[in-house]
Parts: structure tokens; C-alpha cells; sequence
């Protein structure tokens, strides 16, 4: 059984067994995409709140953040990056994967679900 959770320290790695911060593993590693950012509203687990999540943006961490936070400012509306998923605040999927086309990135960009 692989520790995930400790009283002393939070969250650990379950490849190493470390604090998360001090992973010497790496075993954070996102596994790549068919190269399609999918863009689509959700509303499970958020008390009927909905939430538009782009999946699929091919960024590491850093540039994940700040791609949600440019993404926040277009839709004048807050949000969080979780598990390599963007997830923000209200129904923006329309507006958000236009704003992804319009990217000089060349990103494919499909909205998905309903």
C-alpha cells in the first residue's frame, strides 16, 4: 500500500513516498494528448454551479497558470488550474474557445459536451 497522505507533512508522492514538494521522482508527469484542447461546461461536484474546463492545452505547470489567468481576464471571471485541467468560473465556453482559435499557437480547438 503506497502512502498518499501524512499528519506531519500533507500530501505525498505516491512514486517516491516524499512530501509533494520535495518529489524526486517526478511521477507528475502529465501523459500527452491527441493534441485537441477541448473546451466544455461542467456542473458535477459544484452543488448545480457550472464551470467551463479547457482539457488538453499541451503547457507545462508554470505556463498553465498563466495561460488560466489570461483566460480569467477575458471572461472577467475567477477560476483555478487542477490536475493540468483550467477550470473557470460560469459559462464561457463559446467565448473561450474563440479565444483559443484566435491564439498564434495554432491550437486545435474543439468544444465538447453540451
Amino acid at each position: 500500500m503506497t502512502l498518499v497522505y501524512s499528519t506531519d507533512f500533507g500530501r505525498a508522492c505516491p512514486g517516491c513516498g516524499q512530501p509533494m514538494p520535495q518529489c524526486t521522482c517526478k511521477a507528475r508527469v502529465r501523459p500527452a494528448g491527441d493534441g485537441i484542447v477541448r473546451v466544455s461546461r461542467e456542473t458535477a461536484g459544484r452543488k448545480g454551479k457550472g464551470v467551463t474546463v479547457v482539457r488538453g492545452l499541451p503547457l507545462d505547470d508554470a505556463a498553465l497558470v498563466a495561460m488560466a489567468k489570461q483566460l480569467k481576464a477575458a471572461c472577467g471571471s475567477g477560476g483555478t488550474v487542477k490536475d493540468g485541467v483550467v477550470e473557470i468560473q460560469g459559462d464561457h465556453a463559446d467565448k473561450l474557445a474563440a479565444w483559443l482559435k484566435a491564439r498564434p499557437e495554432g491550437w486545435t480547438v474543439k468544444r465538447a459536451g453540451g
